[in-house]
């Protein structure tokens, strides 16, 4: 597919997959950070470090750790706790499609590491991104890289195309029981989201206006993503105050870009 195929088929469905993003041994490499992060976790758990301020179990289970390893949802500011993980967020393959998409000035706004536990991972509701993001225009782009095979049976990326040409709108809870509806919003036509199965090292770029959802990971077989979220040049904050973001490509070569809100 071409850059410009690319860009408008991005522009017309609100989101894009890209396979092999990562090589085999770029998966490995991160596979194996999964694992020393996770270890990391249970460090900080046990000593009360402020880190562990980083890392969030899964809300619905009876326990906290399973086999030794603490059961994890999700790890938030991933760089600052990872070599690995804040060097992916500039991968070269990564960043020249996102400028493909919304163009060549990019600042991080997130970098997470979203977790499905096998038998454990809870179910993602069907909801908009921008709608828990204090960014005007709600313009951003995301990338899920995936770090094992995400397939429909451990709870892989559902998307409702061309949702992003609704406008931004409510939703409500994020990670849901296994034994719930996925939304309360019984005016949408839930049968038009179509699963987005990955291979490992492949990845979905999605506009953060997509309506997306994913269900419980009851199977053997965890389904671990690098979430990435990028902000355009032209994205200010909402509300009050300020905040810095790590420029990833563009703006003249500067390391941290101040937004100030509106």
């Amino acid at each position: 597919m071409t850059r410009k195929e690319q860009k408008h088929n991005f522009e017309r469905d609100g989101y894009l997959v890209v396979e092999n993003l990562l090589s085999a041994g770029q998966v490995e490499t991160c596979q194996a950070e999964v694992q020393r992060l996770h270890e990391l976790a249970t460090k900080c758990f046990e000593s009360d470090d402020p880190r562990r301020g980083h890392f969030q179990l899964e809300p619905y289970v009876n326990q906290e750790t399973h086999h030794g390893s603490p059961i994890l949802r999700k790890i938030e500011q991933t760089g600052n706790l990872s070599e690995v993980f804040f060097n992916l967020a500039q991968h070269p393959d990564l960043i020249k499609t996102v400028q493909n998409l919304i163009g060549e000035d990019l600042l991080l706004f997130r970098s997470t590491l979203m977790l499905k536990p096998a038998l454990f991972g809870s179910a993602h509701g069907l909801h908009q991104d921008s709608a828990y993001w204090p960014m005007d225009p709600p313009a951003l782009v995301s990338v899920s890289v995936a770090l094992n095979d995400a397939t429909p049976e451990n709870g892989c990326f559902k998307v409702i195309p061309k949702s992003h040409l609704w406008g931004l709108q409510e939703w409500g809870r994020i990670a849901r029981r296994n034994d719930e509806p996925l939304t309360e919003r019984t005016e949408i036509d839930r049968s038009e989201a179509i699963t987005v199965p990955l291979s490992a090292g492949s990845a979905v770029f999605f506009h953060s206006l997509l309506a997306h959802e994913s269900e419980a990971n009851l199977s053997p077989h965890p389904r671990n993503t690098a979430l990435y979220a990028y902000c355009p040049s032209t994205v200010r904050l909402k509300g009050s105050g300020q905040r810095t973001f790590r420029v990833v490509a563009g703006f003249n070569g500067k390391s941290e870009i101040e937004l100030t809100s509106r």
